[in-house]
């Protein structure tokens, strides 16, 4: 009899386990696109960061991003249980705060490159050490704030995608998801930080075999590749703030969504790549002028509190 029970746990933990690995499998294909925008991100936010600095920088964001993970699971599945109509309007909340950070950031930018262009400077008093510190922790909870955002939107959707599972199957499903999508992210920005640092690598090999020059030239180019490539995960980690932030806005509001479905229809199939794409475009626009209204209307309060 011992045995007899012993098999029946041990059948019941074996079905379970399948069972979250069922719906981890569904709900990683509905976000992977989620996670692509938040690699962008993070690799966007954690550009220019002293050398020696760069993987301590990403471990403390990756740190972050667990945390938050800690307070997004237990805070959906209770969320689920008890207030299920509370997650929409906390993911619009969410994306409207994604597209604030993006206008905030080109308008900043636009704003820094006047700036440069007409001569101005403005002297700090602080150290650069001082500086850099202080910069180096902005970027850190700018990019756990950010991270926050994306990963409750991401576990929203792998909520969504086992709400017909039992309680422990959704808690499983969204814990292998949460840290799962934290280790590969995390993982794949600390390389894309120290690619350079690899390329010098290879540069210093020396001899005059076939593979030494190889690594050599493979070095070069990786060294020669790396700021395009910084320069364009920045324009994408932006262009992805919009997109997503608009795109969990327009599908928030059903008129919207189906005006704007209705609309790509006429031009390609909605399910088709051009679909995507106008899609995805339609969602960035809307993101770039939600974002823009909000900063502009965030600057009219603050100048008028004064």
């Amino acid at each position: 009899m011992a045995f007899t029970g012993f098999f029946a746990i041990l059948d019941d933990i074996t079905a379970l386990l399948d069972d979250i690995a069922s719906m981890t499998k569904v709900a990683a294909g509905k976000t992977s696109a989620i996670v692509g925008d938040d690699l962008a991100l993070n690799a966007k936010q954690l550009v220019h960061i002293e050398a020696r600095r760069e993987l301590s920088v990403v471990f403390a964001v990756a740190r972050g991003s667990l945390k938050n993970k800690l307070i997004l699971i237990p805070a959906a599945l209770l969320m689920s249980l008890f207030a299920p109509f509370l997650i929409p309007v906390l993911l619009m909340v969410g994306g409207a705060y994604l597209c604030f950070e993006g206008a905030e950031k080109v308008l900043h930018h636009r704003a820094h490159s006047q700036s440069n262009t007409q001569g101005k400077h403005t002297g700090d008093p602080a150290s650069p050490n001082e500086n850099l510190a202080v910069e180096e922790q902005q970027k850190i909870q700018a990019a756990i704030r950010t991270d926050f955002i994306l990963s409750a939107e991401i576990i929203a959707i792998a909520l969504g995608s086992a709400a017909s599972a039992p309680l422990i199957v959704q808690a499983g499903a969204l814990t292998v998801i949460g840290v799962g999508m934290t280790i590969v992210v995390y993982g794949l920005v600390a390389a894309i930080v120290k690619a350079d640092d690899l390329g010098l690598f290879l540069i210093q090999r020396s001899g005059a075999r076939l593979g030494a020059q190889t690594s050599r030239a493979v070095g070069r180019a990786i060294i020669r590749a790396t700021p395009t490539f910084m320069k364009a995960l920045s324009i994408l980690g932006t262009l992805a703030m919009f997109t997503v932030g608009g795109g969990i806005i327009v599908h928030g509001i059903p008129l919207l969504h189906q005006t704007l479905e209705h609309t790509i229809s006429l031009f390609s199939p909605s399910d088709g790549i051009a679909g995507g794409t106008i899609s995805a475009l339609s969602s960035g626009a809307a993101g770039f002028i939600i974002g823009t209204v909000i900063v502009f209307g965030t600057r009219v309060n603050a100048h008028r509190a004064r």
